[in-house]
C-alpha cells in the first residue's frame, strides 16, 4: 500500500511539473511580428529597455524595414509583413483609399509636431527680419507667408545680413512624394498659401504651381527624415540653414550624444510654424496576430521612454509631456497653433502634381 502511494506521489509530482513546463512554455512563447516603419522611429525600438518590455511583458519581438511614409501606403504590402508605422494620419488614409481591406486595427501611437531646424546664425538674421520671434524659451516662425514670399522672390541669404551663406533662401525637406516630413510641409505650405485655412480641391489649381515651384528650388531631396536630419548635422549650416523635420528628432539626439550635445545645444535651434501640424504616429495592423503590438506599445513604461529619450508626445495630443525634464532648451509645454493637414484625397493629388516634373 505504501509502495502504491509512493507511485502515485511520484506520478502527480512529475505530472505536475509537466504541467509548469507547458504552461511556462505558453505564457513565454514569444512572437515575431514584421512590420514597415518611419526611419524616425528605428532608434526608438532599438531601445534596449523597449525591447526588453516588448519581450519580457508582452512576448514580442519586432522586426522591421525602413521606408518613407508615403512610399509604405503607396506601394502593395509584401508578403510578411504585419503592421506598417507611418508617420502621419494621411498617409493612413491613403493606405485606406488604396488597400482600405487589408487593415485589421489602427491607432495612433505618438504625436510630434513639425518644425524647421536651424542655426544660431540663421535664427539672429531671421529675428531682425521679423519673420521669427523667441516668446519664453522658444523661437516661432510668426510670419509663414513672409518666409514663403523670400523663397519666391528668390531672395539670397545675403539680402538678411548672411554674406557668409551661398545662394539663395530656402527650406530642405524630404522627398514629398516619399517622406511623411516632406509631405507634411507639402500640406502646410499649400494651406498657409491659402491663407491658412485648410486646403481643399477647389484650391489646388491656385496653390499647387507655387508649391511645385517651392520643392522645385530644393533640387535632390532625402527620402526619409532620419537621412536628412543625419546629413543636417554632418554638413552644417553651409549646406542645410533651414531644415523641416520632427521636434522628437533633436530630443532623440541629445539623449543619444550626451557627451556631445553641449557642445551644440546652443547652435542648434528648433523653430515652431505658426501654424504648423500635427505628425501623428499611426500603426496599421495588417494581421490579426500583430494587434497586440498596440496595447504592448502603449504601456506606461514604453510611454515614458518614448518622450524622455525619443521626444515622441504622448497621451491626448501630447500636451502631458514635461520639457523640463528634457535637455533641449527651447521645448514647449504645449503646441497650440495648429492647421489641419489637407484630406488625403486632397494629398494625393499634391503628390501626383509633385511627381509631374513638367
Amino acid at each position: 500500500m505504501k509502495g502504491l502511494l509512493v507511485g502515485l506521489g511520484v506520478l502527480l509530482l512529475a505530472g505536475a511539473i509537466g504541467f509548469g513546463f507547458w504552461f511556462y512554455s505558453k505564457q513565454k512563447a514569444v512572437i515575431h511580428i514584421k512590420g514597415m516603419i518611419g526611419s524616425e522611429k528605428s532608434s526608438f525600438l532599438e531601445n534596449d529597455r523597449v525591447k526588453a518590455i516588448l519581450k519580457k511583458k508582452y512576448s514580442i519581438v519586432v522586426d522591421y524595414v525602413r521606408a518613407g511614409s508615403i512610399e509604405m501606403v503607396s506601394d502593395e504590402v509584401k508578403p510578411g509583413i504585419d503592421f506598417l508605422w507611418p508617420s502621419s494620419q494621411v498617409a493612413l488614409e491613403i493606405f485606406k483609399l488604396k488597400q482600405g481591406t487589408k487593415v485589421v486595427r489602427s491607432e495612433n501611437i505618438f504625436n510630434s509636431p513639425l518644425v524647421i531646424y536651424s542655426w544660431d546664425i540663421v535664427v539672429n538674421a531671421l529675428v531682425k527680419t521679423g519673420i521669427v520671434r523667441k516668446e519664453m524659451s522658444s523661437y516661432y516662425i510668426v510670419d509663414m507667408p513672409g518666409l514663403l514670399a523670400m523663397i519666391r522672390e528668390g531672395k539670397k541669404w545675403s539680402d538678411i545680413g548672411l554674406p557668409q551663406l551661398y545662394g539663395k533662401i530656402t527650406v530642405t525637406t524630404t522627398d514629398p512624394t516619399k517622406s511623411n516630413s516632406g509631405n507634411m510641409f507639402a500640406g502646410l505650405v499649400a494651406n498657409i498659401l491659402k491663407g491658412g485655412d485648410v486646403v481643399v480641391e477647389s484650391d489646388l489649381p491656385q496653390v499647387l504651381p507655387e508649391v511645385k515651384e517651392f520643392f522645385a528650388r530644393q533640387g535632390f531631396m532625402q527620402n526619409t527624415s532620419g537621412v536628412l536630419f543625419e546629413q543636417f548635422l554632418k554638413t552644417g549650416v553651409g549646406q542645410y540653414p533651414l531644415m523641416g523635420g520632427y521636434e522628437s528628432q533633436i530630443i532623440e539626439f541629445s539623449r543619444m550624444h550626451q557627451d556631445f550635445w553641449p557642445k551644440v545645444k546652443k547652435q542648434i535651434i528648433s523653430l515652431y510654424p505658426v501654424p504648423t501640424v500635427w505628425s501623428e504616429h499611426p500603426l496599421i495592423i495588417l494581421n490579426k496576430q500583430a494587434s497586440v503590438l498596440i496595447e504592448a506599445l502603449k504601456d506606461e513604461e514604453i510611454q515614458k521612454i518614448a518622450w524622455e529619450q525619443h521626444g515622441f508626445r504622448t497621451g491626448l495630443m501630447g500636451v502631458q509631456n514635461d520639457p523640463k525634464i528634457l535637455l533641449v532648451d527651447g521645448i514647449p509645454v504645449s503646441v497650440t497653433k495648429i492647421v489641419p493637414m489637407p484630406r488625403a484625397s486632397v494629398m494625393e493629388k499634391i503628390i501626383e502634381a509633385l511627381e509631374d516634373k513638367k
